[in-house]
């Protein structure tokens, strides 16, 4: 059985996704109400995987997200919401979040992605990562993919759409070599935030 903490201000919410789990080989170890609470039980319980809301009491559910990174905990985190500002959004994206799934729908795909998560996948809602880029992209932002010239870009939201490399080389017309070579240049540039978007593409 995996290991999986459960972390929700609304009980109805945790009651809701044990139930999902139940016959699943996910087994809840802990169920929390709030951020500290939360560090706690995952210190006390070592889940294999965090369920993590974002709009917890005291601290939310993005801190309990970067102060897990910060201390150099690289355990699975998938973030279970209703809606994502747009700083959440990049909040955990940047802060490395296994998988994203909506509270809407969740009992139909919960369990999927957290199989694939557990099997070292991101999922992230392809809606969510164009977003992300295109809120990194925007001048105002001073993002990230900012440092990328524009055939690099083109490539990232190629990227981002779920195109593998040989898909991407024939849209642009190069090689899937040279387009490994750009992606290769890419992650020099910006490391994690590009990997988050490249979930979709086990070639790279």
């Amino acid at each position: 059985m995996i290991p999986i903490l459960i972390a929700d201000d609304h009980g109805f919410i945790r009651a809701g996704v044990s139930s999902v789990l139940r016959g699943s080989e996910f087994r809840v170890v802990a169920a929390t109400a709030g951020g500290e609470e939360t560090l706690d039980a995952i210190a006390t319980h070592d889940p294999a995987i965090v369920l993590l809301d974002i709009n917890m009491p005291g601290m939310n559910g993005v801190q309990v997200l970067e102060t897990l990174r910060a201390r150099g905990d690289k355990r699975s985190v998938v973030v279970l919401t209703a809606e994502l500002t747009d700083r959440n959004l990049l909040a955990v994206m940047r802060a490395g979040v296994e998988g994203i799934v909506s509270k809407e729908g969740a009992g139909d795909d919960l369990i999927d992605v957290l199989e694939r998560v557990h099997a070292g996948q991101k999922v992230i809602p392809p809606e969510l990562l164009t977003r992300a880029l295109d809120l990194s992209l925007h001048p105002e932002g001073a993002g990230p993919l900012d440092r990328l010239n524009p055939r690099e870009r083109r490539i990232a939201r190629l990227v981002a759409r779920g195109m593998r490399n040989r898909d991407i080389g024939t849209e642009m017309n190069i090689g899937e070599g040279t387009v490994k070579v750009y992606l290769h240049a890419m992650y020099q540039k910006l490391g994690t935030e590009l990997a988050l978007l490249a979930v979709n593409d086990p070639d790279t």
